[in-house]
Protein backbone atom coordinates (compact mmCIF):
# COMPACT_ATOMS: atom_id res chain seq x y z
CA UNK A 1 0.00 0.00 0.00
CA UNK A 2 1.59 3.21 -0.99
CA UNK A 3 1.46 6.47 1.23
CA UNK A 4 1.43 9.96 -0.30
CA UNK A 5 2.61 12.69 1.60
CA UNK A 6 2.53 16.98 0.31
CA UNK A 7 4.02 20.48 1.67
CA UNK A 8 1.70 23.38 2.06
CA UNK A 9 3.52 25.95 3.10
CA UNK A 10 6.08 24.65 6.07
CA UNK A 11 3.93 21.91 6.89
CA UNK A 12 4.25 18.44 5.42
CA UNK A 13 1.24 15.99 5.08
CA UNK A 14 1.44 12.41 5.12
CA UNK A 15 -1.05 10.47 3.73
CA UNK A 16 -1.01 7.24 5.12
CA UNK A 17 -3.26 5.21 2.00
CA UNK A 18 -5.00 5.96 -1.39
CA UNK A 19 -8.18 5.86 0.71
CA UNK A 20 -6.88 8.48 3.23
CA UNK A 21 -5.63 10.61 0.27
CA UNK A 22 -9.14 10.49 -1.57
CA UNK A 23 -11.10 11.29 1.78
CA UNK A 24 -9.18 13.56 3.04
CA UNK A 25 -9.42 15.65 -0.28
CA UNK A 26 -13.27 15.69 -0.45
CA UNK A 27 -15.01 18.80 0.40
CA UNK A 28 -15.57 19.89 4.13
CA UNK A 29 -19.07 17.55 5.08
CA UNK A 30 -20.49 17.29 8.55
CA UNK A 31 -20.78 13.12 8.05
CA UNK A 32 -16.93 13.41 6.72
CA UNK A 33 -16.43 14.51 10.43
CA UNK A 34 -18.54 12.39 12.36
CA UNK A 35 -16.58 9.52 10.63
CA UNK A 36 -13.51 10.79 11.49
CA UNK A 37 -12.59 10.64 7.96
CA UNK A 38 -11.87 14.12 6.80
CA UNK A 39 -9.39 16.43 6.85
CA UNK A 40 -8.66 18.28 9.82
CA UNK A 41 -8.00 22.22 8.68
CA UNK A 42 -7.92 23.79 4.94
CA UNK A 43 -4.27 22.77 4.86
CA UNK A 44 -4.50 19.52 4.85
CA UNK A 45 -7.84 19.63 2.37
CA UNK A 46 -5.17 21.69 -0.14
CA UNK A 47 -2.28 18.98 0.40
CA UNK A 48 -4.65 16.31 -0.07
CA UNK A 49 -6.07 17.40 -3.36
CA UNK A 50 -2.20 17.95 -4.51
CA UNK A 51 -1.02 14.68 -3.71
CA UNK A 52 -4.15 13.55 -5.24
CA UNK A 53 -3.58 15.19 -8.36
CA UNK A 54 -0.12 13.57 -8.59
CA UNK A 55 -1.36 10.03 -8.37
CA UNK A 56 -1.30 8.14 -11.65
CA UNK A 57 -4.78 6.77 -13.10
CA UNK A 58 -2.88 3.22 -13.35
CA UNK A 59 -2.71 3.75 -9.42
CA UNK A 60 -6.10 3.20 -9.02
CA UNK A 61 -5.79 0.05 -10.44
CA UNK A 62 -3.35 -1.43 -8.26
CA UNK A 63 -4.71 -0.22 -5.16
CA UNK A 64 -8.62 -0.68 -4.29
CA UNK A 65 -10.28 1.30 -2.29
CA UNK A 66 -12.11 -1.88 -1.03
CA UNK A 67 -9.84 -4.92 -0.76
CA UNK A 68 -10.66 -7.09 -4.35
CA UNK A 69 -10.87 -10.08 -1.89
CA UNK A 70 -13.47 -8.80 0.29
CA UNK A 71 -15.69 -6.67 -2.07
CA UNK A 72 -17.74 -8.13 -5.13
CA UNK A 73 -18.60 -4.71 -6.67
CA UNK A 74 -14.36 -3.72 -6.47
CA UNK A 75 -14.37 -7.63 -7.76
CA UNK A 76 -17.33 -6.34 -10.81
CA UNK A 77 -15.30 -3.20 -11.33
CA UNK A 78 -11.86 -4.53 -11.87
CA UNK A 79 -12.98 -7.85 -13.63
CA UNK A 80 -15.04 -5.98 -16.63
CA UNK A 81 -12.41 -3.28 -16.94
CA UNK A 82 -11.31 -2.34 -20.70
CA UNK A 83 -7.85 -1.58 -20.96
CA UNK A 84 -8.00 -0.91 -24.52
CA UNK A 85 -10.37 1.82 -23.48
CA UNK A 86 -8.49 3.07 -20.85
CA UNK A 87 -5.39 2.87 -22.83
CA UNK A 88 -5.38 7.28 -24.32
CA UNK A 89 -5.72 8.06 -20.94
CA UNK A 90 -3.57 5.68 -19.00
CA UNK A 91 -0.29 7.58 -18.78
CA UNK A 92 -1.67 10.73 -17.09
CA UNK A 93 -2.12 11.92 -13.69
CA UNK A 94 -5.26 12.46 -11.75
CA UNK A 95 -4.49 16.23 -12.74
CA UNK A 96 -3.28 15.52 -15.86
CA UNK A 97 -6.84 13.69 -16.65
CA UNK A 98 -8.82 16.49 -15.69
CA UNK A 99 -6.63 18.82 -17.36
CA UNK A 100 -7.57 16.51 -20.41
CA UNK A 101 -11.06 16.66 -19.31
CA UNK A 102 -11.31 20.42 -19.63
CA UNK A 103 -9.14 20.49 -23.53
CA UNK A 104 -10.65 20.37 -26.62
CA UNK A 105 -9.37 16.45 -26.61
CA UNK A 106 -12.41 15.36 -24.57
CA UNK A 107 -15.44 15.35 -26.94
CA UNK A 108 -18.20 13.32 -27.03
CA UNK A 109 -16.63 11.04 -29.29
CA UNK A 110 -13.80 10.11 -27.08
CA UNK A 111 -15.69 10.43 -23.56
CA UNK A 112 -18.12 7.86 -24.81
CA UNK A 113 -14.75 5.51 -26.20
CA UNK A 114 -13.25 6.35 -22.84
CA UNK A 115 -16.13 5.17 -20.17
CA UNK A 116 -15.28 1.57 -19.99
CA UNK A 117 -11.81 2.17 -19.50
CA UNK A 118 -12.71 4.22 -16.07
CA UNK A 119 -13.05 3.13 -12.96
CA UNK A 120 -15.73 5.21 -10.09
CA UNK A 121 -12.58 5.89 -8.10
CA UNK A 122 -10.95 7.31 -10.50
CA UNK A 123 -13.94 9.61 -11.92
CA UNK A 124 -14.40 10.74 -8.13
CA UNK A 125 -10.70 11.12 -7.48
CA UNK A 126 -10.74 13.78 -10.81
CA UNK A 127 -14.15 15.52 -9.25
CA UNK A 128 -12.40 15.92 -6.01
CA UNK A 129 -9.73 18.35 -7.82
CA UNK A 130 -12.18 20.25 -9.98
CA UNK A 131 -14.40 23.31 -9.43
CA UNK A 132 -17.66 23.33 -9.96
CA UNK A 133 -17.30 25.17 -13.26
CA UNK A 134 -15.18 22.45 -14.11
CA UNK A 135 -17.49 19.96 -13.77
CA UNK A 136 -20.46 21.72 -15.30
CA UNK A 137 -18.25 22.43 -18.62
CA UNK A 138 -17.33 18.51 -18.95
CA UNK A 139 -20.83 17.30 -18.34
CA UNK A 140 -21.68 19.42 -21.43
CA UNK A 141 -19.47 17.84 -23.40
CA UNK A 142 -21.46 14.15 -23.35
CA UNK A 143 -25.22 13.73 -23.88
CA UNK A 144 -26.80 10.60 -21.44
CA UNK A 145 -30.42 10.28 -22.41
CA UNK A 146 -32.30 8.17 -20.88
CA UNK A 147 -35.96 7.32 -21.31
CA UNK A 148 -38.90 5.71 -19.16
CA UNK A 149 -41.95 6.91 -18.20
CA UNK A 150 -40.59 9.97 -19.46
CA UNK A 151 -37.01 11.40 -21.09
CA UNK A 152 -34.07 12.90 -19.32
CA UNK A 153 -30.93 14.63 -20.92
CA UNK A 154 -32.17 16.14 -23.36
CA UNK A 155 -30.24 19.67 -24.45
CA UNK A 156 -31.55 22.45 -22.63
CA UNK A 157 -33.73 20.63 -20.29
CA UNK A 158 -33.29 20.56 -16.51
CA UNK A 159 -34.89 17.67 -13.92
CA UNK A 160 -35.15 18.00 -10.77
CA UNK A 161 -34.78 15.31 -7.55
CA UNK A 162 -37.81 15.84 -5.09
CA UNK A 163 -36.38 14.91 -1.79
CA UNK A 164 -39.31 15.60 0.90
CA UNK A 165 -38.22 15.37 4.68
CA UNK A 166 -40.20 15.29 7.97
CA UNK A 167 -38.99 15.88 11.31
CA UNK A 168 -40.36 12.94 12.83
CA UNK A 169 -40.57 10.88 9.71
CA UNK A 170 -44.39 11.22 9.80
CA UNK A 171 -45.68 9.59 6.61
CA UNK A 172 -48.66 11.93 6.21
CA UNK A 173 -45.88 14.83 6.48
CA UNK A 174 -43.95 12.88 3.72
CA UNK A 175 -46.79 12.24 1.24
CA UNK A 176 -47.74 16.33 1.71
CA UNK A 177 -44.17 17.30 0.98
CA UNK A 178 -44.25 15.04 -2.17
CA UNK A 179 -47.82 15.96 -3.48
CA UNK A 180 -46.00 19.93 -3.15
CA UNK A 181 -43.07 19.07 -4.94
CA UNK A 182 -45.14 17.55 -7.71
CA UNK A 183 -47.63 20.50 -7.52
CA UNK A 184 -44.45 22.42 -8.25
CA UNK A 185 -43.45 20.12 -11.39
CA UNK A 186 -40.68 18.07 -9.50
CA UNK A 187 -39.63 15.28 -9.27
CA UNK A 188 -38.89 13.61 -12.62
CA UNK A 189 -35.77 12.42 -11.92
CA UNK A 190 -36.14 11.30 -8.46
CA UNK A 191 -38.34 11.08 -5.80
CA UNK A 192 -36.57 9.98 -2.70
CA UNK A 193 -36.79 10.11 1.13
CA UNK A 194 -34.23 10.95 3.90
CA UNK A 195 -35.02 9.73 6.88
CA UNK A 196 -34.96 11.91 10.06
CA UNK A 197 -33.78 9.00 12.28
CA UNK A 198 -31.71 5.94 12.03
CA UNK A 199 -34.47 3.60 13.10
CA UNK A 200 -35.42 0.80 10.76
CA UNK A 201 -38.82 0.70 12.09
Amino acid sequence: MASFSHSVGAQTYRFDSLKEVMAKASPARSGDYLAEVAAQNDGERVAAQMALANIPLKHFLEEALIPYEQDEVTRLIIDTHDKLAFAPVSHLTVGGFRDWLLSDKADETSLRALAPGLTPEMAAAVSKIMRVQDLVLVAQKIRVVTRFRNTMGLRGRLSTRLQPNHPTDDPSGIAASVLDGLLYGNGDAMIGINPATDSTS
